[in-house]
């Protein structure tokens, strides 16, 4: 079951990112004349709001802007506060909004009147990944182990999905999981990933399908344990994380006989009705940022797929994926009534 498409368009090779995030700065038709306001549709801790910040820290370092950029969290109604934000702004250069896949899931699950083209695409960052984890006490050390439990569970005693709200991303694969395999779930909604890995640490639900980034420090504590990653292939990174394993011994999930894939937009919009002397200057400041030594050591650290578009290519990708939600969404039960 494959839940969402991964463009095969990569970064630029390191050595020409390098240089041109050295290079001078051009000559630009338009750049801003106040602070930017960089929203983050989701709480504090979770996977979006750290991006927002280690862009804002590389922007800072690098004097990549004249002016700063604030990040402002507005998770209100599943990231709905910070979508219909933007839209109400219409014409400002000022206000860039880092959105994930909640920007196709939000419209569809609260009817809220916002729809993503209502938007104006700038640039796809990454898209992240999801990985099936465990307390690291946990009996099992395999998704074979996980789904044979599943199975065998004693009446009563169901498991608990823990995820970052209701009918997004996090319940969509778990709806997957339960559609895959004939088991049901208690799913458990929490305000950000950093929440959500914390109650599997505490031990208060069965398992997870966080990013990579969010359970990172529990998994290197030795508190949570992966059992697969959402994606067809295992992941680039050699590097060890923690008792000699890296994210690259994670299996996927399909090897252990749970066919599912998903991965998730890591993307930038701009409000609808500016310029696009105003998107340009965006589209070369993200460009700039994905070229700096300290993005790459982001993207190994959260184990990001580093998959980026603009224009025309970004825009077709963001339709098809649209598309899929929404058959998502529908066979889960999902979209508003």
């Amino acid at each position: 079951m494959r839940l969402a498409l991964a463009s095969s368009v990569k970064q630029f090779a390191a050595v020409l990112a390098a240089a041109a995030a050295l290079s001078p700065l051009p000559a630009l038709a338009w750049e801003p004349t106040k602070n930017v306001e960089f929203i983050v549709p989701a709480g504090t801790g979770g996977g979006a709001d750290q991006m927002a910040r280690v862009i804002q820290g590389i922007i800072q370092k690098n004097n990549l802007m004249t002016q700063s950029m604030v990040v402002i969290n507005k998770s209100g109604g599943a990231g709905a506060e910070g979508f219909l934000d933007m839209k109400g702004s219409a014409g400002n250069p000022h206000k860039i909004i880092i959105s994930l896949s909640n920007i196709f899931t939000t419209p569809l699950a609260t009817g809220v009147p916002f729809k993503w083209d209502d938007l104006t695409p700038v640039s796809m960052l990454a898209l992240d990944e999801f990985i099936l984890w465990v307390n690291a006490k946990a009996p099992y050390s395999d998704v074979k182990g996980y789904l044979e439990a599943l199975k065998t569970a004693a009446p009563g005693s169901e498991f608990k999905m823990g995820g970052t709200g209701s009918k997004q991303e996090d319940q969509i694969i778990t709806a997957a999981i339960e559609q895959k395999t004939g088991a049901k779930f208690i799913y458990v909604p929490y305000k950000g990933g950093g929440d959500v890995a914390a109650q599997l640490v505490g031990g208060h639900v069965t398992s997870s399908v966080n990013n990579p980034i969010e359970a990172v420090s529990q998994w290197r504590a030795g508190e949570l344990k992966p059992l697969c990653v959402f994606d067809d292939v295992r992941l680039a990174y050699k590097t060890p994380i923690t008792d000699g394993k890296s994210w690259g011994d994670i299996p996927t999930c399909k090897e252990g006989g749970l066919d599912i894939e998903y991965l998730m937009l890591r993307g930038i919009f701009m409000p609808p009705k500016v310029t696009k002397e105003q998107v340009d200057y965006y589209v070369d400041l993200f460009k700039r940022v994905r070229a700096t030594t300290d993005w790459a050591d982001f993207m190994e650290k959260g184990a990001f797929n580093t998959s980026a578009l603009t224009g025309e290519e970004y825009k077709a990708w963001l339709g098809k994926a649209a598309d899929t939600h929404r058959t998502l969404m529908e066979k889960a039960g999902f979209i508003a009534k």
